[in-house]
């Protein structure tokens, strides 16, 4: 089959629409307020980091010279055609939602306020804060001498400030201009205004930081003669991809902190400017920051930086509101309580499903890890780490005490560069031998391997290990003694080690080796079990499908009949309704209140999955295939990183893991939702277990 505009969405509209049901889900009344801000900032955040690397490498491909790159050209300009015609539509919707929002807490008795709508006793507090905190921290800077964007924060918010003197004497009128950085790293997005009552009713009343520097205006200028002063805010979103050069001398180390410093001067790719700027104000910022041919200028409303929704305040009296989902404890999986959890993992294997179960669990086995006497050394592979990281604390123990431990660290985890070079210095002088990726290989494989005296264990997973993800993340973790597994860990970090040696392995799917060779067969042998007269069944949970082998293999594996289910969040470039398919590929999405990441792929192998019993503890129906792992089915993935997707033997693990994508498939939000009945089965296995 061959991909047109008909039957292929292109990786970068499909994000739009991805993005655009997250809107969606801050448009539902039924959800509670502040978790429709949640959503709201989500939304925001989500916006400007897709412009900072996507729509700033689409527009690298359209300054591209030749005639081999004409297609790609032209595809990339059709492509930033399409984002800007879904963006503009959607501002509309994102604007109304926000009003809409806050006109549902001001019902609730939570009321934002801008400058002009304060009461003389928060006009009072606002003056007082702005006296006693914002003095000192708020620094203009005359516009005529800012050369260039460069010399503007990234992604920060900045007022323009005009001043006028008009003269006494004629309609003259004297003009000057400055820019001034709103200090939310400092001060955070929102104040907080005094309590009031409204008889036994309690009144509470926020300002965004941009509106109380509005009020601390007149107070910028000391000395000045000036008698009028207004300011309108805007902001530049930069080009977020790093430029390594290769031929600069030094180590990756020092490269990739170039790079992060790099990106500070990084290509403007979006400009975003209050709506109700004079021209003439506009005109004159565009000229000093040298703006005037940059692709995106987008009118927005007052207020930028719509990420920070997500850190709203949160007021206590109101909890009998329902303005936030009541919370989902974690539970801690039974054989996770058990005395050696080492030995627990070599009875048999043992799994973790975050956040509905405790991500201590995988905690305490490393920390048991870093004290057992039986324990020889610990390999893992990190590519996103938590701020204060349990993770960091148990490695260093167990090189303290006298454990031999490896940790290959992905310095290109984008965003992450910074904080990760920083860790990878803690962790060396620590003791510990830090890998720092493979040259032209990303590592995004989530892989630990504890070497033991009674045997090794191993964890495979399909996110981070990150406490922070762990808690809003949906990730699979599968724990295993299994030899042939185990062994190909070990071959795994061998391959890290020395990436030009040749590698087979027996039991892991890993890219950029075998997986694209392995999934093709898998899908093939579906197709030809269905010609057989076989069950032939595809049930897959991932984030992104784009790669367009990939898709083609879907389309034909749909088209010869086989029923081909797929759960996938975020980029998807399949059309499930094309007639020729007759109806074998269905798609579902879950936008909800965890962020769904867990890759799981089943393979029917023969069996029939739709009619198996799964409460039988045996039988050649168990024979199905599941694998497990940190792949989406794109490029990047399959031929660009190294990836990995593990073997599920257990016959509870592989029923957990049906359970999981089959709940999937029937999300419906307001009929049916899957984390939520999840987290009931957790819970109830919990009980069970205390019973």
């Amino acid at each position: 089959m061959k991909l047109t505009e008909e039957n292929y969405i292109e990786r970068d509209v499909s994000w739009m629409l991805f993005n655009r049901r997250i809107l969606a889900e801050a448009e539902r009344s039924e959800i509670p307020l502040m978790e429709r801000l949640q959503f709201l900032g989500i939304y925001s955040n989500n916006l400007d980091e897709f412009y900072r690397v996507r729509v700033a490498t689409l527009n690298r491909i359209t300054d591209l010279t030749g005639k081999n790159s004409k297609e790609l050209r032209q595809r990339s300009k059709q492509t930033l055609h399409t984002i800007a015609e879904l963006n503009a539509k959607y501002s509309q919707v994102f604007k109304k939602t926000v009003s809409d929002v806050f006109e549902g807490l001001r019902q609730k008795h939570i009321h934002l306020l801008s400058e002009k709508e304060l009461n003389e006793s928060q006009q009072e507090s606002v003056k007082t804060y702005c006296l006693s905190k914002l003095a000192g921290s708020l620094f203009p800077i005359w516009l005529s001498s800012v050369k260039g964007v460069n010399s503007l924060s990234e992604d920060a918010i900045h007022f323009v400030i005009r001043l006028m003197k008009k003269s006494k004497r004629s309609q003259a009128c004297r003009k000057n201009y400055a820019i001034v950085e709103i200090p939310v790293k400092k001060f955070g997005r929102f104040v907080t205004l005094p309590d009031a009552k409204s008889g036994t009713t309690t009144e509470h009343s926020v300002m965004y930081l941009d509106d109380v520097v509005r009020c601390a205006l007149p107070y910028l200028f000391p000395g000045s003669d000036f008698d009028q002063v207004e300011a309108w805010s805007f902001k530049v979103t930069k080009d977020a991809e790093m430029e390594l050069d290769s031929n600069i001398q030094g180590s990756t180390l020092q490269k990739i902190a170039r790079g992060v410093k790099n990106r500070k001067n990084g290509l403007p790719v979006r400009f975003i400017y209050e709506e109700q700027m004079p021209r003439d104000v506009l005109k004159k910022l565009l000229v000093h920051l040298k703006l005037s041919s940059v692709d995106a200028m987008l009118p927005s409303g007052r207020h930028q930086n719509h990420k920070d929704l997500m850190k709203f305040p949160r007021f206590g009296s109101l909890k009998g509101a329902k303005l936030e989902y009541s919370p989902w404890p974690s539970v801690m999986p039974a054989w996770a309580m058990q005395p050696v959890l080492l030995n627990a993992v070599r009875e048999r294997d043992r799994f973790l499903h975050v956040p509905y179960q405790s991500f201590d669990a995988y905690i305490n086995l490393l920390c048991e890890a870093a004290i057992h006497p039986e324990v020889k050394g610990i390999k893992t592979t990190l590519y996103r780490l938590a701020k204060d990281s349990k993770v960091i604390g148990a490695l260093i123990a167990a090189a303290r005490n006298g454990k031999k431990v490896t940790v290959v660290i992905e310095l290109l985890a984008r965003f992450d560069e910074e904080s990760n070079i920083d860790w990878c210095k803690k962790m060396a002088d620590a003791g510990i031998h830090v890998i720092m990726g493979v040259e032209g290989l990303k590592i995004h494989s989530k892989v630990t391997l504890i070497t033991a005296k009674k045997g090794n264990v191993a964890c495979i997973s399909t996110g981070n290990f990150h406490e922070g993800n762990a808690c809003a993340y949906t990730d699979f973790l599968q724990f295993t003694a299994r030899l042939p597994i185990v062994k190909d860990v070990e071959r795994l970090f061998g391959f890290i080690e020395k990436p030009y040696m040749s590698v087979k392995f027996k039991e892991l799917l890993v890219s950029p080796n075998d997986m694209r060779r392995e999934l093709t067969r898998l899908i093939q042998q579906e197709i030809r079990n269905h010609q057989l007269g076989y069950p032939a069944y595809i049930l897959c949970k991932l984030n992104h499908v784009t790669d367009e082998k990939m898709v083609k293999k879907i389309y034909e594996a749909a088209a010869s009949g086989v029923k081909v289910d797929l759960l996938v969040r975020g980029n998807c470039s399949l059309v499930p309704s094309l007639s020729e398919l007759g109806g074998n590929l269905r798609v579902n999405a879950i936008i909800d209140r965890y962020l769904e990441h867990s890759r799981i792929l089943i393979f029917a192998n023969g069996v029939d999955l739709e009619h198996l019993d799964i409460g039988e503890e045996d039988g050649s129906y168990h024979n199905y295939k599941v694998f497990v792992g940190s792949a989406d089915w794109m490029p990047r993935n399959l031929d660009h990183r190294i990836e990995v997707y593990s073997p599920v033997y257990d016959i509870a693990i592989k029923r957990e893991a049906r359970l999981i994508v089959e709940q999937g498939m029937r999300n419906r939000y307001g009929t049916f939702r899957s984390q939520e009945e999840l987290y009931k089965h957790y819970k109830a296995l919990e009980n069970k277990n205390e019973k």
